[in-house]
Formats: C-alpha cells, sequence, structure tokens
C-alpha cells in the first residue's frame, strides 16, 4: 500500500543520513541551514541541505524568513495501517494563496541523492505533475515510496530532523479523522500550530513581498 503526501497527498517511511550537527552547537554544518519550528506541541529543528537541494531549501527559507510559516500549523497524521508507529506528519500553509509563493523546478531525490529517511524533511506537493509550495512533511521510518524512480518524480526531500523527533512521534501518535482521498482519515482532530518557524544559521533574507495574510491582524 502506497500512503501518498501530495500538496494534500503524503509517505510512509529506517535509517539515519549523515551525521549533521545538532540544535545546540553554536557550529552549523556547511552547506546546512538550521531552522527551529516552535510548535503548541514542542520545539522541532530540522537541518536544511542547501548543497544538495538549494532550490528546495531556498523556497522553505523564503517562507520562513517572511513569516509565512508563522500560524500555520501541523494537519495531518497518516500512519501506516499495520505499523502506526510509522509514517509522517504535514503542515505549512494549506490552500491559503495568500501566503504562497510562485512555484519553483522539482528537484528529484534521483538528482540529489537525499532519500526519504527516517527523520526526512520533504515538501508536499501534488500526486501528478507540479512543484512544491509551501507545504511539507516530516518522515517516521524510512519511505523509499516517496523517492523519485523511473517516471515517477517522487517528492523533493532537502534535509532532516536533528532535534525533537518525540515532538513530530507525538504529533504522528495524535487522534484523526476526515479527510478525503488519499488524506481520508488523516486529518488532525486537533492542529498543532506552528507558532513560529525561525533560522539558527545565518541571516534571514525576507522576499519584500507584501504580506496580505496579515492584514487585519492586530500588531503586538
Amino acid at each position: 500500500m502506497r500512503i501518498l503526501p501530495a500538496l494534500l497527498a503524503l509517505p510512509i517511511l529506517a535509517l539515519a543520513s549523515p551525521a549533521i550537527a545538532a540544535e545546540p552547537t553554536n557550529r552549523p554544518t556547511p552547506g546546512y541551514v538550521r531552522i527551529r519550528l516552535n510548535t503548541s506541541a514542542g520545539a522541532i529543528v530540522v537541518a536544511l541541505d542547501a548543497k544538495r537541494a538549494p532550490r528546495t531549501t531556498a523556497n522553505f527559507l523564503a517562507y520562513v524568513d517572511d513569516g509565512r510559516l508563522d500560524g500555520t500549523v501541523f494537519y495531518r497524521a497518516a500512519r501506516k495501517k499495520i505499523a502506526p508507529k510509522f509514517g509522517f506528519v504535514q503542515g505549512g500553509i494549506r490552500q491559503d494563496a495568500r501566503r504562497m509563493l510562485p512555484p519553483f523546478p522539482l528537484e528529484k531525490t534521483s538528482v540529489t541523492g537525499i532519500k526519504h529517511l527516517d527523520a526526512t524533511i520533504s515538501m508536499a506537493r501534488p500526486a501528478y505533475g507540479g512543484s512544491a509550495g509551501g507545504n511539507f512533511f516530516i518522515t517516521v521510518g524510512a519511505a523509499p515510496n516517496m523517492d523519485a524512480n523511473g517516471a515517477y518524480e517522487g517528492y523533493p526531500a532537502f534535509g532532516r530532523v536533528v532535534a525533537g523527533m518525540d515532538v513530530v512521534k507525538r504529533i504522528l501518535a495524535m487522534p484523526t479523522c476526515c479527510g478525503t482521498g488519499p488524506m481520508k482519515g488523516q486529518m488532525l482532530r486537533q492542529d498543532v500550530v506552528i507558532v513560529t518557524a525561525r533560522r539558527i544559521d545565518g541571516t534571514p533574507r525576507p522576499t519584500g513581498g507584501v504580506k496580505p495574510w496579515l492584514i487585519g491582524v492586530p500588531r503586538r
């Protein structure tokens, strides 16, 4: 059985990838950019592979630096039926066009070499054609069915979790319901809020574009 993570449809999931500096250190690993997702369930730190997946990483950083992920949610927990402790969680802007950035070329795993192993962060995208946008997922266990294979383009993996996998697993285990198509029964009964998404490494580079999702929101 294949669980798809499209922009609205996603993965099933072994073992670790190259060692990356953990969140507490002040010395980032060259070629990686760490991001802290502060959620209502706890903090998750991901290291993005800017060297092997530069376009996908740049896209995610633009969402982070613009604040486009602030106030969005983890809304999906896709568990394998035969092994419910494994699967993936999905979050992001959903279909909020106010937060959406332009599409960009798909970076296939067959080109980048970044496989969907345990704790991999990857971008959700339409199941057939189209590039990734403002929705992403994190695997719990390996998900080789998400990797590109022949004519199947797969999903663009671009980093991995380096701290907070306990939070990811907690989200995966939360009650689900509802949904349609490949997402049927996988929507979280209570969304997990991504309060803020911030760089740990490097200087923020916001796009400078308008922020229509903030219109009418009181300033603090």
